[in-house]
């Protein structure tokens, strides 16, 4: 009884163990810890003089009298553990020069991994560059060992600490145990335990975590078993808190893309899978922008429009359930783009005005969409690159470890995202190339060369333009002039026309300026329309007679373009010629364009 008594006051033997309880309640280490056997006895392995050894089996013998502290055991145990994981157990024609180069990796290992403290006489720096056991076993066979090298290993000054093979038949385990594989299952036992440690789901690594709700565990699905989506789920919190989605009104779910916050209401009472569908809803919402290219676009009935898509991706992905709720969902709408089905949805308002979608009916669950202050460039476009980053990494990692196949529509519309958006200004450039080619110089005798004079006698061609083919360079512009219209922007869109007209050779534009009625400027050159032009007008918005006007006149090209700046508050227009519209960003045009729309920023 003594005795039991005597070794349960040991220090330390108190402190040894207490080392072994860490490691094995290690996320990384547990499952190592489960496969070895640990002997601290009499007439071990252990040399006099050293801490700890371990043999290929997976026996680790520990001295039985060496006295330490819990983070000395705990360094010197995990490194006989990383031996095992890291395979380190291979055969080579210098094994003591192998076994000085893994002891200088695992302990480069700890000390970035900051476990334990080592030893008084292992504690030295070292300095390694980010070199691997094979090449500082190399390097150590080219050119020797130093001598502050050899003084890493657990096994004793001068003594190996990876012993190949057991010198008694009594510690000898004849088992096929992947040690690698352990090790791989530790580290991603790691990862999700540090995860929830920032989550606040636990308080260090290792400890059990509290009861997490269904969405929390939809939440923490994504990270572990979906690539697509887990670098967006990990940086979105999860708010469950029934007052502030009452305060918002939100009745199922919403995100606020800003804030990185996805709201789900507890009231809703939705399972595990209705939180998967739910979250991977929202999820998708921001890694495929569809705050941002709303683009002056109602957002109500653009939220309605990207729902119907998301969720018939959702529905053939087989990711959760679809909420007994409900939500939007029309199999006629399969293969459409969101911008599609918005088209066809504004032709019919009456009919989707009161849709429900998860956030309630009548509202978007993208609590930014209605917000003026978006549209503004600022943080925005930092959050729009790391949503289009998140989504284009999660498709090649989802494709490469081959977790299954996605719809063709959302792999095209998440490669689109890898593309950054072009300026509007460069897509007015390319507008103005497609109407205007460069112009070809010609030879002609209605000009005199300038190299007549050397030669009075022979006629020279001159290399110049046709003066016909310049005046056939011509195109309309339409300005609304009304009191909306901001002089700022008219200034920036009347500037970019201008140095687009004198690049592309065109050496007049017909301008017209409407509010109420159509004014008419004339032919003005493109230094005219960047110098001084006189805005007539900044009544109300009727733009129809001035494209009447433009498309009627005797002196204006029928095949000329015609390139119309508004603010979107005005009436449908009919406009027969090739036309292009200019709008401030945030601005939509009541009716679905044929012509291309440039959004001025």
């Amino acid at each position: 009884m003594a005795k039991g008594q005597r070794g349960q006051s040991d220090p330390a033997t108190q402190n040894y163990q207490q080392a072994v309880q860490f490691l094995a309640h290690h996320p990384m280490f547990g499952p190592l810890c489960s496969r070895a056997h640990f002997f601290r006895a009499e007439n071990n392995l252990c040399p006099e003089n050293g801490w700890a050894v371990v043999t290929a089996s997976g026996s680790i013998h520990v001295h039985p009298k060496r006295r330490g502290a819990v983070e000395e055991w705990i360094y010197v145990l995990a490194h006989a553990l990383l031996h095992l994981g890291f395979g380190h157990f291979v055969e080579k024609e210098q094994p003591a020069l192998w076994n000085i180069a893994c002891d200088c990796y695992v302990t480069r290992f700890l000390k970035d991994m900051k476990l334990g403290k080592p030893p008084a006489e292992m504690a030295y720096a070292l300095e390694l560059a980010g070199k691997s056991e094979e090449e500082l076993y190399k390097w150590f066979v080219e050119h020797g060992v130093p001598e502050q090298m050899k003084l890493f290993g657990t096994g004793g000054e001068r003594q190996p600490d990876m012993l190949f093979s057991d010198k008694y038949v009594r510690y000898s385990y004849k088992r096929d145990v992947n040690w690698e594989r352990l090790l791989g299952i530790g580290l991603s036992q790691a990862v999700q335990s540090a995860v929830s440690v920032a989550g606040g789901y636990a308080d260090a690594l290792g400890n059990e975590e509290s009861k997490l709700s269904d969405a929390q565990k939809a939440k923490r699905w994504f990270i572990n078993h979906y690539p697509l989506l887990a670098s967006l789920a990990s940086h979105f919190t999860i708010i469950e808190d029934s007052l502030i989605c009452q305060r918002l009104q939100i009745s199922v779910a919403a995100i606020d893309v800003t804030s990185q916050e996805i709201f789900i209401n507890p009231a809703a009472g939705l399972d595990e899978e209705e939180c998967k569908f739910v979250m991977a809803h929202e999820l998708l919402h921001a890694g495929l922008r569809h705050h941002e290219r709303c683009q002056g676009r109602d957002p109500y009935y653009w939220n309605v429009s990207c729902d119907y898509v998301i969720n018939q991706w959702l529905m053939e992905l087989g990711v959760g359930r679809f909420p007994q709720i409900g939500g939007l969902y029309d199999p006629d709408l399969k293969g459409l783009s969101a911008e599609a089905i918005y088209d066809r949805i504004v032709t019919d308002m009456r009919t989707y005005r009161k849709l429900y979608t998860l956030r309630g009916i009548g509202m978007g669950d993208m609590l930014d969409g209605d917000d003026p202050r978006f549209w503004e460039k600022g943080p925005g476009t930092t959050l729009d690159d790391f949503y289009r980053s998140a989504m284009s990494q999660g498709l090649i990692y989802h494709q490469e470890r081959g977790r299954g196949l996605l719809p063709a529509g959302l792999v095209e519309e998440i490669r689109a995202l890898g593309q950054p958006p072009i300026p509007w200004d460069v897509q007015l450039a390319r507008w103005f190339d497609e109407h205007f080619p460069p112009l070809e110089k010609r030879r002609t005798y209605a000009r005199a060369s300038r190299r007549q004079s050397s030669t009075p006698d022979i006629a020279r061609p001159a290399w110049a333009h046709l003066e016909t083919d310049q005046l056939a360079r011509t195109f309309g512009v339409v300005i609304d002039t009304s009191g909306s219209m901001d002089s700022k922007l008219l200034g920036k869109a009347l500037g970019a026309i201008a140095s687009y007209s004198e690049a592309r050779d065109v050496p007049y534009a017909r301008v017209v300026f409407c509010d109420a009625q159509a004014y008419d400027a004339g032919y003005l050159s493109p230094d005219d329309i960047a110098e001084r032009v006189s805005v007539k007008g900044r009544g109300g918005t009727v733009l129809q007679p001035g494209i009447d006007l433009l498309e009627k006149a005797a002196d204006f090209p029928k095949d000329g373009p015609i390139l119309v700046i508004t603010d979107g508050e005005c009436d449908r227009l009919r406009i027969t010629r090739s036309h292009a519209f200019m709008l401030p960003k945030g601005k939509h045009l009541p009716f679905v364009p044929r012509g291309p729309v440039f959004r001025m920023e």
